[in-house]
């Protein structure tokens, strides 16, 4: 017994060596390097009315490298065939002179830009983008004519200020749906006077897996506000649980087209119950909503270990991205502004107190965790 005590003893101790010693050739940092890594480390950018160098190092300093800067266009309502341009109530950085300046300053440092026009209704009637629907075989020509003049504007404007990547549409579920080959139409014409990458913005719940023109883009676009549990305060590790059939639907998708996938947008709020549906908007929320920056951070932790190092994963966009503007190279001081502006507007309108529900990390324990991942 003892003897064979001794053998095996010998045999572990001999495969400890071998073990340390095959390390030793191995490199640490090119074995990180290895690991698959996206390209695209964005921000989506709130327009402001203006812009400075500074904001753009608040940029690199999370180790970002991508902002998405989102003018829009108007219809009157869901069933309007008409998409107007360059309305008078956009901020001046949804204007066009706003997007070129914007992305003149992030090209100089560094940072690439993708333009991602959105709808916008006026008169929503409780329906939004995805409910866009004409009343006729006419209006809905008339729909295409008008949003392809609108498309191509903007096309043309992100080859002049050479704009890396063009996102054709936003959560348009209907007409993608029912017109697949006007949003083919569409992709060759922006083509002709655009020469950067091309995606669509496709809704997480049906739209991105039933889009079936992916294969004329260059990659797939999705919205990622996708329901990770029907709890509150859900634990990490529930989370990463939560990711796995949307994971294994993607992984699915990616491998038919052959397209690495770009979150166009994720964002949690800082809500005990941000998981369980991440895309409600924060003046939806009742007065009674607990405030949790631990459960924003925790979605973020969830959503980088899950999804990060996948391989046909190539980056995400986060909503959303305040800048200081020109007057306020100290980021806190110009949210302390805003919250205070808040609550004087409330109380002059005699408003009743809301919890500061917001998507933006930023000031928040989120930023920290998003900041090692960037800058892996």
């Amino acid at each position: 017994m003892n003897r064979n005590f001794k053998i095996v003893g010998s045999l572990i101790l001999a495969i400890c060596i071998i073990v340390i010693l095959f390390l030793g050739f191995i490199n640490p940092r090119k074995a990180i390097e290895n690991i698959h890594q996206p390209t695209k480390k964005g921000l989506c950018w709130v327009a402001g009315d203006s812009i400075a160098k500074h904001n753009l190092d608040h940029i690199q300093a999370i180790n970002a490298n991508y902002i998405s800067q989102t003018p829009f266009g108007w219809m009157d309502g869901h069933d309007s065939p008409k998409v107007v341009l360059n309305n008078n109530r956009a901020w001046w950085g949804e204007t066009d002179k706003g997007i070129r300046h914007t992305a003149k300053l992030a090209k100089e440092a560094g940072v690439k830009s993708m333009l991602k026009p959105h709808i916008w209704l006026r008169r929503s009637g409780d329906k939004w983008r995805s409910d866009i629907a004409m009343n006729s075989k006419e209006e809905w020509t008339q729909w295409f004519e008008s949003y392809s003049t609108f498309i191509l504007h903007y096309a043309k404007l992100a080859e002049s200020c050479q704009i890396e990547s063009l996102c054709i549409g936003t959560e348009l579920y209907q007409t993608t749906k029912q017109y697949p080959k006007e949003w083919r139409k569409i992709i060759r014409a922006i083509r002709e006077v655009y020469n950067g990458e091309l995606t669509y913005a496709a809704n997480w719940y049906l739209e991105y897996e039933e889009l079936s023109f992916w294969g004329d883009l260059d990659y797939i676009g999705i919205q990622a506000y996708f329901p990770l549990s029907d709890k509150e305060y859900p634990s990490r590790k529930s989370m990463i649980e939560g990711w796995e059939s949307h994971i294994k639907a993607m992984k699915k998708l990616a491998s038919k087209f052959n397209k690495q996938i770009v979150f166009t947008e994720i964002g949690y709020k800082n809500t005990v119950d941000s998981a369980k549906e991440p895309w409600t908007w924060p003046q939806d929320m009742d007065t009674t909503t607990v405030i949790s920056e631990q459960m924003q951070m925790d979605c973020y932790a969830a959503l980088f270990e899950s999804v990060w190092h996948e391989p046909w994963f190539d980056g995400l966009f986060i909503w959303k991205w305040f800048h200081s503007t020109h007057a306020f190279e100290d980021y806190a001081e110009y949210a302390e502004m805003r919250i205070k502006r808040r609550a004087e507007w409330a109380k002059k309108r005699k408003r009743r107190y809301r919890p500061d529900v917001r998507f933006t990390p930023q000031g928040g324990e989120a930023m920290g965790v998003i900041s090692e991942w960037y800058g892996e």
